[in-house]
Formats: structure tokens, C-alpha cells, sequence
């Protein structure tokens, strides 16, 4: 029998990994020696914290980060074929969103070799459930442009969509631009439209505030450096 693709989530902050995740995932990292990471040192960490006793030697770690060459990374499920089991390990939440790994899924499914997502925290699903928005309908967008003229154009943008559509509009930006971000957004959204931020989800600092844009123009929260989601849904 070939080995399985373990899609394995990790913490999205320095807590302890099996307050947020359920004990099945140790369990699998217990089994798995192959894993395809981002960062060695912080897999490493990671398997080490959920799984004290396991030896760290014995892991074979294959990078999946911007300096990959992708003929290699090709063959990175290659040893499936010996039936030998891989996991492909997020830097923080779930492999594949918003996060690199969906061109080793994709590569799996053309191998024939079993997929398994395990349950983890998801920060942009966690975000979506504790917003009160429309969660029948919604769309994660990633990255905003930061070129100035070209975000402004990119947020009216979600702003007609919600509105058009009836859907919650989710993206993100690098923490160390955050406060920029959620000025932009007090200024260049209408102020009956919704926004949810969401910073250090799962975490003892978590900061989750749903209210109507002229609301948040006395509200300033330090959100510099902190993991966070923005969410913006325009009423009909």
C-alpha cells in the first residue's frame, strides 16, 4: 500500500498544541518521520513540543519555502510509493490556505496517494465564526496591493462585492502593517459598512470586535506585529 499525505495544522501562537488541536494529530506525528515543511527550526520546535519523546534525528525534513527547487520538491512524495507516510506541516494554522502546500496536495492527487486533512485552527474560519457576518457567503482574498492608490481601489472593490453579493470579504496583511491597514480602512470604507478584526486568535492577548466603520474611528487597538484578519461586509 502507498503512504498517505498527512496535512498536519500547527498552533497559531505559542501555546500549548493540544489545547487547540485534537490528540489524533499527535497521534500522527508520533507514526511520521518525512515531513515537508516551510521552517526546519520551527517544524522542529513544534514536533518536539507535541511529542516530547520523539527523535528529533530521525526526521527527515524537506523544505517547502521560496528558495525550493520545484523539480525537487517532485519527488518529495516519492517515498509514498515504499508506503511510507508523509506530513506536510503549516508554519501556523492549516496547510494549503494561506499558506504554501497546495502544490504537494495537487501533486498527490496525480500520484493517487490519500489525502488527510487533520483538524487544526484555522484563523480565517475562526475569524469568519466569531464575526456575526454573513457566513453562508463569504470569500478570502489574501494580500491587499500596497501600493497606496491601487489598495484604496482594491478595498471600494471588496466593498461593492459585499454589497452586490451579500458576502463577507476576508483578507489579511503582514503584521508589521497592520495599524496602517485598519487606518486605510476607517478611511476609505463607507461608515455603515461592517468590519471585524481579529488579532492573536487562540491566543491569552485574542482580540475579536465586530462594529460599523464610524465606530471604530475612536477604537485604535495595537495590532502592530500581531497576526490578524480583517473582515468587511457592506449591508444591501
Amino acid at each position: 500500500m502507498k503512504g498517505k499525505l498527512y496535512l498536519i495544522p500547527t498552533t497559531l501562537g505559542d501555546n500549548e498544541p493540544l489545547e487547540v488541536m485534537p490528540i489524533s494529530v499527535k497521534k500522527v506525528i508520533e507514526q511520521v518521520d518525512y515531513f515537508i515543511v516551510e521552517n526546519e527550526k520551527t517544524a522542529r520546535r513544534f514536533i518536539k513540543k507535541i511529542t516530547p519523546k520523539k527523535s528529533q534525528p530521525s526526521l527527515t525534513i524537506m523544505m517547502l519555502d521560496k528558495y525550493a527547487d520545484e523539480l525537487e520538491t517532485r519527488g518529495y512524495l516519492d517515498v509514498c510509493n515504499d508506503g511510507i507516510s508523509v506530513g506536510l506541516l503549516s508554519e501556523a494554522g492549516v496547510p494549503a490556505v494561506a499558506d504554501p502546500g497546495a502544490t504537494i496536495v495537487k501533486l498527490a492527487h496525480d500520484k493517487g496517494i490519500q489525502v488527510v486533512p487533520l483538524v487544526g485552527p484555522s484563523s480565517i474560519l475562526m475569524a469568519m465564526m466569531s464575526s456575526g457576518m454573513n457566513g453562508q457567503s463569504f470569500a478570502f482574498n489574501g494580500y491587499l496591493p500596497i501600493d497606496k492608490s491601487d489598495r484604496k481601489k482594491a478595498i471600494k472593490e471588496l466593498e461593492r462585492l459585499s454589497k452586490e453579493k451579500n458576502q463577507s470579504q476576508i483578507f489579511i496583511e503582514t503584521p508589521y502593517r497592520n495599524d496602517k491597514l485598519l487606518a486605510d480602512l476607517k478611511t476609505i470604507l463607507t461608515p455603515t459598512t461592517l468590519l471585524c478584526v481579529a488579532a492573536d486568535i487562540t491566543l491569552s492577548t485574542e482580540y475579536i470586535k465586530t462594529k460599523e466603520v464610524r465606530a471604530w474611528k475612536s477604537e485604535n487597538p495595537d495590532l502592530h506585529k500581531r497576526p490578524a484578519i480583517f473582515i468587511i461586509h457592506k449591508g444591501v
